[in-house]
């Protein structure tokens, strides 16, 4: 009978074996995690018609270093932050804070960070991360289910021709070159490390 290989992701060669040490550098790691979503989702880069905040890039980076259960209680701290009005949402405070922004139109794109965290940390767990052809493959695929998410929740709100012309069809190209950059990063820091 064959079985899935688990490899270990980045985070692995700092994280003490067990105990208390342990749990609290993984605290501190998602905490740290949530302060980089926090200063992506603030920063702007204008690619045309739209400012594109990092935040997609931040999500695959964290996800493919920290693996699948660790990446995914990152976004869910995250979350839980942001439910409980921390401004660390991109438009936050500006236009509204806790559940209510959550709920508005970034909502579907917010539970597509976690899936999309689950699927980029699952295949980190798997070695995907080692090599750039694989972890691109996982990674568009991520940005799929979360783009899809997104596009879902937002055509609820105002109907899907405009949630594909705002909140989809901007973004595809700015995306594209983050999920490539993000899958060229983590394996490079592996051979890297290899050499070392």
């Amino acid at each position: 009978m064959a079985t899935a290989t688990t490899m270990r992701p980045l985070v692995s060669l700092t994280l003490p074996d067990r105990g208390a040490a342990r749990l609290a550098t993984q605290l501190f790691m998602a905490l740290a995690g949530t302060l980089l979503l926090t200063l992506s989702a603030k920063t702007k880069v204008v690619l045309g018609p739209v400012d594109i905040s990092l935040q997609t890039l931040a999500v695959l980076l964290i996800a493919s270093a920290f693996g699948l259960r660790l990446a995914v209680a990152t976004l869910l701290l995250y979350l839980a932050e942001g439910a409980f009005g921390l401004p660390v949402f991109q438009g936050t405070p500006e236009k509204g804070i806790g559940i209510a922004y959550m709920l508005g139109s970034t909502g579907g794109y917010l539970a597509g960070f976690v899936v999309m965290a689950a699927i980029a940390g699952w295949a980190a767990d798997r070695g995907w991360d080692r090599n750039p052809f694989k972890l691109f493959g996982a990674m568009l695929t991520a940005e799929v289910v979360m783009m899809a998410m997104g596009f879902a929740w937002l055509a609820m709100l105002i109907g899907p021709e405009k949630s594909w012309q705002f909140g989809v069809l901007p973004f595809i190209v700015g995306d594209l070159i983050k999920v490539a950059l993000a899958a060229s990063l983590v394996p490079a820091v592996w051979a890297l490390l290899k050499r070392g």
